[in-house]
């Protein structure tokens, strides 16, 4: 065992001890350059104190790190199936790029899937197909009562993903295709920068608790900037980000060395400052100052519709906002469910595996709690996490969505490799990453036109799958329209797999849901803390 530890390490010796005996000088000089650093190398390893593998394997123990380091790569090329979703599947990935190329994702000699295994979904046709729709139709408009400008929005649009987490090549490709493709472009808390602005595409603007474009030099909220900022015409709406799905109820540090003199302008933050994203809100503290801030931006927006996005956590919370909106009568004009397994840059690991209500869950929770309220009618609902493909789409307007957002699928659709080194700084293809040498790797005209055709093919996609199903509009999706399988021996309809509360339930005293009858017992208007 002893020789075979140091095997390579005493040829290495060997060879730097006999090269001058058996060799032409010059030969002799390489070998021995050669054979006297790897030596060094193994004297080294065999001295320092940090890495016991090393200290008993000189030279050979440095290969753990080597194959370390190409893992993902190797799993990713060689290893992984094509259903394996980590977090992505191949099969997922590849639908992508072949729609962003413009090129066939048809697949030959029938499904990879195994339709027989427990959760396998599926739309149910029908008899009689309708002719598919248009997808340009696929619209829906934006804005309740008090909105006066509302926004009619596609139904399937770019998730929040900020200018910093992004290229500035990234982000001027993606507001390109919005623009050519006419769907929205949601900012990221990390505010308006100039590369959204370049190509004006329909923009969302993200307000999340740093106040990043809108903030004073303390980091409060500044009404006066807000004002200067939503008065532009890209920005169509406002929507407020309570928590996000990757981590959920986690702030956020930039560290000073990162921020370059673009994102201290864009943000409105000082350079050679750690530029902060507190965990939760200044401007307001309660449902009821929450519902007031939401009409204090639509007022400052000139009318705007204004929401807000979150991750469900604590379920009493959020139905303290649903009565808080009945108590004050101010009612958000959408709200965004995001969901765990969202995220496109980088999170602490439990906050990402152990953290935040999935997106399903937290949308179907979202829409009873307004239908149980009322107030359903009053309030758009979009949703997002995971969302790549027309089934994706489908099955969560099934539960209750009326429009979708995609961060990965459009990262995607820009050339996104799934390389996971999103923190690094070193995105080999150019979407995440502050490097000028890196990010020049992705063309913003050839990546835009990529990010319009996915957008277009996953909707044509879509008209075809529900016109298999004998329906004109996503709209006219329901719960009854999506089945999965339970057992090797049952499949049921959504509408039979999940609770969907009647208009105005939870206002009744006869309501007996045990779990919504409970938390919406226990939420409170004045207070986002448990009631009693």
């Amino acid at each position: 065992m002893f020789f075979s530890r140091f095997t390579i390490f005493g040829i290495s010796f060997i060879i730097a001890a006999v090269s001058g005996y058996y060799l032409p000088a010059v030969w002799a000089i390489a070998v021995f350059a050669i054979g006297g650093a790897l030596t060094a190398i193994g004297i080294y390893d065999l001295a320092q104190p940090l890495h016991s593998v090393r200290r008993n394997y000189p030279l050979t123990g440095r290969l753990r790190w080597f194959f370390e380091e190409i893992r993902p790569e190797i799993r990713q090329y060689l290893i992984e199936g094509d259903q394996d979703k980590t977090p992505f599947s191949r099969s997922q990935r590849s639908l992508v790029y072949a729609r962003a190329k413009n090129e066939s994702s048809d697949r030959a000699f029938g499904t990879l899937v195994d339709v027989y295994r427990n959760g396998h979904e599926f739309i149910a046709h029908s008899t009689r197909p309708a002719p598919p729709a248009d997808p340009s139709t696929f619209r829906l408009r934006i804005g309740g009562d008090d909105c006066d400008r509302p926004y009619v929005a596609s139904i399937f649009n770019i998730s929040a993903m900020s200018f910093g987490s992004l290229s500035a090549n990234a982000i001027l490709a993606l507001n390109k295709g919005a623009r050519m493709g006419d769907f929205a472009h949601d900012t990221g808390e990390g505010s308006i920068s100039p590369y959204h602005r370049e190509f004006g595409g329909d923009l969302i603007w993200e307000i999340g608790s740093g106040y990043f474009g809108c903030r004073t030099a303390d980091g409060n909220f500044d009404p006066v900037r807000f004002g200067e900022q939503a008065a532009d015409p890209q920005v169509k709406m406002i929507e407020i980000k309570l928590s996000q799905g990757a981590k959920p109820g986690h702030g956020g540090i930039l560290p000073a060395e990162k921020v370059s003199a673009e994102i201290a302008a864009t943000r409105g933050v000082p350079m050679g400052e750690d530029c902060l994203s507190p965990a939760r809100h200044r401007a307001f503290s309660t449902p009821l100052e929450m519902m007031h801030f939401i009409a204090d931006l639509r007022r400052l927006s000139k009318g705007k519709p204004v929401g807000f996005k979150l991750c469900i956590g604590q379920p009493w919370e959020f139905m303290g906002m649903v009565k808080a909106m009945r108590e004050t009568g101010i009612f958000p004009d959408f709200i965004v469910v995001d969901g765990a397994e969202g995220g496109t840059g980088a999170s602490p690991l439990e906050f990402s595996d152990h953290l935040g209500m999935p997106m399903r869950e937290s949308l179907l929770f979202v829409h009873n709690t307004l239908v149980g309220a009322g107030i359903r009618a009053k309030i758009k609902v979009g949703a997002a996490g995971k969302i790549v493909s027309a089934f994706d789409i489908a099955a969560v307007m099934a539960l209750g969505a009326e429009w979708t957002n995609a961060g990965r699928g459009f990262m995607f659709a820009l050339g996104c490799i799934q390389s996971l080194t999103c923190h690094t700084n070193k995105c080999p293809v150019g979407v995440a990453t502050q490097d000028p040498m890196r990010q020049r790797a992705l063309v913003v005209p050839d990546k835009a036109e990529r990010v319009r055709n996915f957008h277009r093919n996953t909707l044509a996609a879509l008209s075809d799958m529900i016109a298999a199903a004998g329906l004109e509009h996503p709209s006219h999706i329901g719960p009854h329209h999506l089945v999965r399988r339970v057992s090797a021996t049952e499949i049921r309809m959504f509408s039979q797999l999940h609770i969907f509360l009647r208009d105005g339930e939870l206002l009744t005293d006869s309501h007996d849901r045990d779990f919504y009858s409970v938390a919406w017992r226990a939420a409170r208007a004045d207070s986002f803390e448990l009631g009693t």
